[in-house]
């Protein structure tokens, strides 16, 4: 193998580039005094730097803290029994709870993003197997849960 590290991961697809940034500032705890602005910019720089300079290792690291926080918004507020628990999880310290919608846009982007896998040379897809689970039974929880509320 030479020097150069691979970039074949770059080319999957361009959503989460564009869709991540303002879904995952949505999902990640924020202190008062900074705005849902400011935490989009910073996080749409932190994927700039991922792509830029990164690597399929610390993107796919990436990705996993995103699978984090739409699973945890999925069990966020799920009735007692629906989530293996014995009742719902409820944010620490007042905080909002999670935005559903942003769960579902970074949850299916990651999903779609682990299911290219397949088609990159290595074991990236094998690794994410975990994660497209958890990704699977977090989004049909969120839409059981956006369905019903359409419906109420």
């Amino acid at each position: 193998m030479s020097g150069r590290r691979s970039l074949v991961w770059l080319g999957l697809t361009p959503e989460p580039e564009r869709e991540l940034p303002a879904a995952v500032a949505a999902l990640r705890p924020r202190p008062a005094d900074l705005s849902l602005a400011a935490l989009t910019t910073a996080e749409r720089r932190r994927v700039e730097r991922l792509i830029l300079r990164g690597t399929q290792r610390s993107w796919l690291g990436y990705l996993a803290e995103v699978t984090a926080l739409v699973v945890d918004a999925a069990e966020a507020d799920a009735p007692a029994g629906t989530d293996g628990s014995a009742a719902g999880n409820r944010p620490v310290g007042g905080a909002a709870p999670a935005d559903p919608h942003a769960a579902l846009v970074a949850g299916e982007v990651v999903l779609d993003h682990h299911r290219m896998l397949i088609g990159l040379p290595g074991a990236g897809y094998d690794r994410a197997a975990p994660q497209r689970q958890a990704l699977e039974r977090a989004l049909l929880s969120l839409r059981n849960r956006a369905d019903k509320g359409a419906a109420a």
